[in-house]
């Protein structure tokens, strides 16, 4: 079944390059709003879309990253884009786009995880509890999640709308995704060394703390990449897109200057 994104647009519908908005888990489109502002990019074209599946869409039959991946594949080549930018959960999907030769563009990574270990053990422990308890642990997750939001950055307004967001997503559906995410992330494969690999342009992007991390490992080996670039924002942060908006653009600045100006 073809499944239809849910996108938002902002910038010059004939810009020279695209970027590709991929939120979290539990996130939308609406999610990149802060960083869609930033008038350094003012100039590209900017299309977030929302992962099926996610604050109400239309569930994809396979929530996998490498099935999230293909389909995210094919709306990236509908929009053009030239860039991939995904966060958190978004960012394992634009991972598996690149790895799997799907995308072949600057990538850059927020918040991403590349191993179980990325992650906190309160996430890892409420997805092995729905394997008893059913949906449940994914709802207390869902509520928690929401209740992150009075720490972004940003007006009351948009925590508002940020938790009506939240407030969306169906329990079953979040189960089934986080439950593929969690077995994907177990899975025993040197994914910094995979993305090195690529020889694409890729910018790994964290907190000092707030939105997990990268292991020893990990780090050392993107640091010693010539193709990657590791970058630390300052601080503790939860919501990267919301609440460093401005740094996220940066980066993304950054990204597009990696590709060849085009023919006229």
């Amino acid at each position: 079944m073809q499944l239809e994104w849910e996108t938002i647009e902002s910038g010059p519908a004939g810009a020279e390059r695209t970027v590709l908005l991929l939120p979290g888990g539990m996130c939308s489109a609406r999610s990149y709003a802060e960083v869609m502002a930033e008038p350094s990019l003012a100039g590209h074209r900017l299309v977030a879309a929302t992962l099926p599946g996610h604050c109400g869409t239309a569930p994809p039959e396979d929530f996998s990253p490498e099935h999230y991946a293909q389909m995210a594949a094919g709306l990236a080549r509908d929009v053009g884009a030239d860039v991939v930018v995904g966060f958190s959960m978004g960012a394992t999907v634009a991972y598996e786009m690149a790895a799997s030769g799907a995308f072949v563009g600057p990538l850059v990574l927020l918040g991403v995880s590349l191993s179980a270990a990325d992650e906190p053990a309160f996430f890892r422990g409420i997805v092995q509890l729905t394997s008893v308890l059913g949906t449940l642990p994914v709802a207390v997750l869902k509520k928690g999640a929401a209740s992150m939001v009075k720490k972004a950055t940003v007006s009351a307004e948009r925590q508002a709308e940020l938790k009506v967001d939240f407030g969306l997503n169906d329990t079953h559906d979040m189960t089934k995704a986080l439950r593929a995410y969690a077995e994907w992330l177990q899975r025993d494969v040197d994914r910094a060394r995979r993305l090195c690999d690529t020889g694409l342009p890729i910018w790994v992007v964290h907190a000092e703390k707030g939105d997990g991390g990268l292991t020893l490992h990990e780090r050392s080996v993107l640091e010693a990449c010539p193709n990657a670039h590791v970058v630390t924002i300052p601080g503790h942060v939860f919501f990267l897109p919301n609440d460093v908006p401005g740094a996220v653009a940066d980066v993304i600045v950054d990204a597009v200057g990696e590709l060849s100006p085009r023919a006229l």
